[in-house]
């Protein structure tokens, strides 16, 4: 497990978020589609992070 990554990725999530949520202020669908990419994006990180923590279990 990196922590760095899970930072990351978190870091994203709440980019993404901030993002969609100011998209709805502004009626900005654009920000809105971006932000909701990016929080796509972090779960598939959070994920990948994930699998490789069951895979060293497995290991160890």
């Amino acid at each position: 497990m990196s922590i760095e990554d899970r930072a990351k990725a978190t870091a994203k999530d709440i980019e993404g978020k901030a993002q969609e949520a100011s998209g709805k202020l502004t009626g900005d669908r654009e920000a809105q589609i971006k932000g909701k990419a990016k929080q796509a994006e972090a779960k598939v990180r959070h994920s990948v992070e994930d699998a490789k923590d069951q895979v060293k279990r497995t290991i160890d």
